[in-house]
This record gives C-alpha cells, sequence and structure tokens, in this order.
C-alpha cells in the first residue's frame, strides 16, 4: 500500500511539473511581444489614481451656481463636517450647497415622505432634510458623506409644551352646554338603616 501512494505522489507531481514547462513557454513568448507595443506606443501622460473605479472627475464641468439673495443656513455635522445650504425664496425647487470648498445646485426630487430631498446627478450628491437633521449622501458610490447635521434651531434642545385644560367657556359659534353636576348619594341611603 505505501508503495501505491507513493507512486500516485510521483504521478501527480510529474504531471503538475509538465504543465507548469508547457505553461512557461507560452507565457514568455507573449510577454516580448506586449514589451515590443509599449515601446513604440507614445508616452502617455501622467495618470490620475482614483480612490474608487465608479469615481468621475467632474469638476468644472458644471458651472457654480449664483448665491446672492439667498438665505443661508449652516450646519455642523458629525465627524466635523461642515455643510452649507443657500436658498431662494423665489426657487422652491433648487438649492445651492457648499461641501469640501465647492458649491453645488441640487434641484428638489419629490418625496412620500415630506422630506425634502435635493439632488445633483451630475456629482451624485443627495441632500435630505428632516425636521431633526439632514444627511448627505453620495449615489455614486453609495455611501454617506455627511449625517447628523444640524442647524442652530435643530441643535436647541426639545422642550415639551404641557398639555393645557380644555377651555369651559365654549367658542364663539358653539351651544354652550351645561355641565352636568356629579350625583350626591342621597344621606338616607349613607346612614344605616334604623330599627
Amino acid at each position: 500500500m505505501p508503495t501505491l501512494i507513493k507512486n500516485t505522489l510521483l504521478a501527480c507531481s510529474l504531471a503538475m511539473a509538465a504543465a507548469t514547462l508547457c505553461a512557461a513557454p507560452a507565457a514568455n513568448a507573449a510577454e516580448p511581444k506586449a514589451t515590443a507595443k509599449a515601446a513604440k506606443a507614445k508616452p502617455a501622460a501622467k495618470s490620475k489614481t482614483r480612490a474608487h473605479p465608479k469615481a468621475v472627475d467632474v469638476v468644472g464641468s458644471e458651472p457654480e451656481p449664483d448665491i446672492t439673495d439667498t438665505t443661508t443656513t449652516d450646519f455642523d455635522c458629525e465627524l466635523g463636517n461642515k455643510v452649507t445650504t443657500y436658498h431662494n425664496d423665489n426657487d422652491d425647487g433648487h438649492i445651492a450647497l457648499r461641501w469640501k470648498k465647492r458649491l453645488h445646485r441640487l434641484t428638489r426630487v419629490g418625496t412620500t415622505t415630506g422630506a425634502k430631498r435635493f439632488e445633483n446627478p451630475t456629482f451624485g450628491l443627495v441632500w435630505i432634510g428632516i425636521p431633526a437633521k439632514g444627511m448627505l449622501l453620495d449615489s455614486r458610490l453609495n455611501r454617506q458623506l455627511a449625517n447628523e447635521c444640524k442647524n442652530a434651531e435643530q441643535m436647541k434642545p426639545v422642550v415639551e409644551k404641557p398639555i393645557a385644560p380644555p377651555a369651559a367657556t365654549p367658542a364663539p359659534g358653539e351651544l354652550a352646554v351645561p355641565a352636568t353636576p356629579a350625583v350626591a348619594a342621597p344621606a338616607a341611603l349613607d346612614a344605616p338603616a334604623a330599627k
């Protein structure tokens, strides 16, 4: 039995060595052709390295929006990030957003939840504003850029208002309904029966 295993291992190792030797000349033969083509080609300009293969350099492809006569709102976000939005009272369908020293024009997108959603498909930016906070997303890379963004009003502590009792006086135009007095138990029922 041990000789059978030794012979099998020897046959496998010889087969692997033969396969390696057969593949090596084919790889070496293709290599000189590739280097010859590279030597004949014109030198390429310096290539820009990207953090992500989907990332596209679009700086300069879209002009920055005009922010004259706008209302500015500054947001402080997690991890020290800052976002500034610029709203024009005459144009509810667009905002300008400052992120990383660049202004972007975002267009409003309708939602069913009532959240304010603005998008810029060129840069992949999505700004979502809800009453408690705002967040900035990158739709091309599917990640958050800034979260827990709050302006000065949203940073104020929430104070619960006490619920006021209903008013006793009727509002104008309403009928006054007299209050029903509590029914007191007759004195005869409270006292023990006498014999």
